[in-house]
């Protein structure tokens, strides 16, 4: 069942460790906990990446991409288990099927959908489409770990 959501950036950064400039979730649009999550990046030719990737021509780095899937996958992983506040962490472990359709560039408003494709308390596995409007910009299957937070 999806929650009602007042998901903006704020609380993005209550359930992942991430900061700029390594946020990448702006806010969350639509969760069903146990299932799947629509978040959205809003990219901005502010972002550190485009100085250099490409000069003349800015598009979003596809591990850049993969990265901003894999946080909203943390995030749904998170709200699913009820850790939230438990200082624990998500953690890639493998990427698969990675395809780059469309560039990513500034002014786009990059949708993040990503869902369960198998769900164990310790590690996870997603697939995860990003989206601008209706054309595919990336897709990816990945697997995460739920870790302890580190010792003091």
């Amino acid at each position: 069942m999806s929650e009602p959501l007042d998901y903006d950036v704020t609380k993005v950064m209550a359930v992942l460790p991430h900061r700029y400039p390594m946020l990448l979730v702006d806010r969350v649009e639509e969760l069903v906990k146990d299932e799947s999550i629509r978040a959205v990046k809003a990219v901005s030719m502010n972002e550190g990446f485009f100085q250099g990737h490409f000069p003349g021509r800015p598009i979003m780095p596809g591990v850049m991409i993969v990265e901003a899937l894999a946080q909203a996958a943390g995030v749904l992983a998170m709200e699913s288990f009820g850790l939230v506040g438990s200082g624990k962490l998500v953690y890639f472990m493998a990427i698969d099927g990675a395809k780059f359709r469309n560039p990513v560039e500034p002014g786009c408003l990059l949708s993040l959908n990503v869902e369960f494709v198998q769900k164990r308390p310790r590690v996870c596995k997603f697939a995860g489409k990003a989206m601008i409007g209706d054309k595919l910009a990336a897709e990816a299957s990945f697997t995460a770990m739920i870790a302890d937070p580190p010792s003091a």
